[in-house]
């Protein structure tokens, strides 16, 4: 097949682009060359930016491809840019969407590709939902040949995956485990959550790449393993080689005191908070054989080993350290003040 990725460099793509380039498919990356370094050889580099049009018409010529995945749609104006670059030009159109899109709150645990989409609660998520409608819309009026994939928490080796950190990621986290100090889990830690290992993630996205089954699909791809926050941070403990001192917190709180930067009205109410199993029934049966292997508690050890060998992904963060303190402290201080004498 000839495919052309829009991006092709991020944390999910480029286990994709790692493995379609030993696969014998001819794959073509569009993007800005940042991240040239990473890009397999025997992939052909496209350099512009996705939004001069001009630009990218010229360097795609009369080039036509089997499929086209955009990794960096998030409104339905780049979308609609899409369309006008790729209609006619693709046999499949491969949309990126989120699991963040379902319903919350959530009416059942169990999630699947029919679970309704709706979140009053992050805009990211309510962009997607828009771009998913305005795809299938495209799809029954016109034909065209689009598959909506929705990843949910998809990590890699350079960065920890936790649910509450600062701008600049999961290092401080991290620190404050190292430290001895409270590190902030929403809720009481039970509810479940999945991860899903990047390198897990490609096989079941390129198994959708050319497949009949795909089109005019959505699908969600996702580990079958499940595992509380309690689990997940005592995970990143144990890569550590720490005991981490877990200080639970309500979302409601995390969410009403925390800096706007740090989004956590949408990544946690309207996300990490609620408790979901994925079924990816849907994904197995177009893509038989399909498993993901790699445990998280496997995963967050590749993780940790990464980080603490590459300096420049330590990204220390202490305006969220010291957002961190005042919450335990200003906690602390009312329990003195409600407990019975």
């Amino acid at each position: 097949m000839r495919i052309l990725f829009i991006g092709g460099t991020g944390t999910i793509s480029s286990a994709i682009t790692r493995q379609l380039a030993v696969s014998g498919h001819e794959l073509w990356l569009l993007n800005r060359g940042n991240h040239q370094s990473e890009v397999p050889e025997g992939v052909k580099q496209l350099h512009a930016d996705i939004n001069d049009e001009a630009e990218v018409l010229r360097l795609l010529g009369d080039a036509t491809f089997d499929v086209v995945a955009d990794f960096i749609i998030f409104t339905t104006s780049q979308l609609e840019r899409d369309h006008r670059l790729f209609a006619g030009r693709t046999r499949q159109y491969v949309f990126i969407s989120s699991a963040s899109a379902y319903h919350k709150p959530s009416r059942g645990y169990v999630i699947t590709e029919g679970t309704t989409l709706a979140n009053p609660h992050w805009q990211y998520s309510r962009d997607k939902i828009a771009c998913e409608e305005l795809l299938m819309k495209w799809y029954r009026e016109e034909g065209f040949p689009v598959t909506i994939v929705r990843p949910s928490h998809t990590y890699c080796e350079r960065g920890v995956p936790t649910s509450v950190h600062g701008p600049k990621g999961s290092w401080q986290v991290l620190l404050r485990m190292i430290d001895g100090k409270p590190v902030l889990v929403h809720g009481d830690g039970s509810s479940l959550w999945t991860m899903t290992w990047n390198e897990d993630f490609a096989r079941g996205f390129i198994g959708l790449l050319g497949n009949p089954h795909a089109i005019g699909e959505a699908f969600q791809i996702m580990s079958d393993e499940s595992l509380t926050w309690n689990q997940i941070y005592n995970a990143v403990g144990a890569a550590l080689g720490v005991e981490p001192r877990l200080y639970h917190v309500s979302s409601d709180f995390l969410a009403a005191v925390a800096p706007p930067e740090y989004d956590l009205e949408g990544n946690l109410t309207g996300d990490k908070a609620v408790t979901v199993v994925f079924d990816c029934t849907k994904l197995k049966r177009a893509v038989p054989g399909f498993q993901a292997t790699v445990r998280f508690d496997e995963g967050v050890r590749r993780c940790v080993a990464y980080l603490l060998s590459h300096p420049e992904c330590q990204m220390p963060d202490p305006e969220f350290d010291q957002w961190c303190d005042r919450v335990v402290e200003v906690l602390e201080s009312a329990k003195e003040r409600v407990v019975p004498c």
